[in-house]
């Protein structure tokens, strides 16, 4: 493909890099990217990759636009609150880069779609914010065969990483099981500052970007840590576990419906 001169002036300050150059912005419009999660994280995330330029984006939330998401979902504004956030985002991204198409997903993710929707894409971004759906991205990305770049916030806190199937750690290597139910707040119960969410999300972006393009070191086998409290980061490195119960040399979990409430239940 060739880009056309309004895409050559669009994209040029990244183009002009000797890591993206003409042929790596090619790469960039032609990728397949489905973010899952439009809240604090899938809004960073979402509006960075269709700067960027990527061609084909796919956004998925169940969920509707409130007041109090507003802080730190800033792909939102109020004029769509009670509509769903597929529409809020799809309108925003539409209005930072109308090349980029967009198919909106305003759905939930279940044991029962999350394959065959993730096996269209390129690559992931796991913009949750709960263990069963971080766990469900996680299970069906690796028996996809499907890149993902997870990434979780609370507070002032955030953690990012980015998994590919049959080289690097996964998320159950870091955590095999999800803990107990009422275990760790939510972030209805724990409070977050809008500004760890956008900083994680656009971490998330950049190794996308990154993976898209071939370009630097990936977070693979390793696991980001951010403090916004002292802004310190630090870098923890993940060993991929033989015993993995999707990854692994004999993965238990080959198939997401035959315990579908291990991820959500009711």
């Amino acid at each position: 493909m060739d880009l056309n001169k309004e895409q050559t002036e669009r994209y040029t300050r990244q183009i002009i890099m000797p890591e993206i150059g003409l042929e790596g912005q090619k790469k960039l419009l032609t990728a397949r990217v489905l973010v899952i999660g439009l809240g604090g994280l899938g809004s960073s995330c979402a509006t960075y990759l269709a700067a960027a330029g990527i061609g084909n984006l796919g956004i998925l939330d169940f969920d509707k636009v409130g007041l109090s998401n507003l802080h730190r979902q800033v792909i939102h504004s109020e004029k769509y609150i009670n509509h769903p956030k597929t529409e809020s985002a799809k309108d925003r991204i539409s209005q930072v880069n109308s090349d980029v198409k967009i198919t909106d997903y305003s759905m939930k993710l279940s044991p029962e779609n999350a394959v065959d929707l993730i096996s269209g894409y390129d690559i992931i971004a796991d913009c949750t914010d709960n263990f069963p759906s971080r766990y469900l991205v996680n299970d069906a990305c690796i028996i996809a065969g499907r890149p993902f770049a997870h990434a979780a916030v609370s507070q002032f806190f955030g953690q990012a990483m980015t998994i590919i199937p049959g080289k690097s750690a996964c998320y159950r290597c870091l955590l095999p099981q999800p803990p107990p139910p009422q275990a760790v707040p939510t972030p209805e119960q724990s409070g977050i500052i809008g500004t760890i969410a956008g900083l994680m999300g656009i971490i998330q972006a950049n190794e996308i970007i990154k993976h898209i393009l071939g370009a630097g070191e990936l977070l693979a086998g390793k696991l980001l840590m951010f403090d916004a409290l002292d802004s310190s980061f630090e870098k923890i490195n993940i060993k991929k576990n033989p015993d993995c119960a999707v990854c692994g040399n004999l993965p238990a979990i080959k198939n997401l419906t035959e315990n579908p409430g291990f991820y959500f239940s009711g």
